[in-house]
């Protein structure tokens, strides 16, 4: 499996529903990508100095995050499609 390093966080994107509340389709070209996904692995933290902050976020937990952040790259492990972030770009854990 893979560990990501320092404070970045893999993620498996979560799919956003494919109707409206009305019952109207949105057709595929018309989604975005959804901003909602599960964490799958955590690094360790960040280093500061010899201070070690360590992560907020652990596996399992459902987050949002930003949508066009910086840090995010889309990675394929195994043949699945994930998402690695660093965690200042995840906006909050969903409860």
């Amino acid at each position: 499996m893979f560990k990501p390093l320092h404070n970045y966080v893999l993620l498996a994107r979560l799919e956003e529903e494919t109707t409206t509340a009305g019952g109207i389709i949105i057709p595929d070209n018309a989604r975005e990508k959804p901003s909602r996904g599960r964490v799958i692995a955590v690094g360790a933290g960040l280093y500061d100095g010899d201070e070690l902050t360590p992560m907020t976020v652990h596996v399992d937990d459902v987050v949002l995050f930003a949508k066009w952040a910086p840090s995010a790259s889309e990675v394929k492990i195994d043949g699945k499609d994930y998402i690695l972030i660093r965690e200042t770009d995840i906006l909050g854990i969903l409860e």
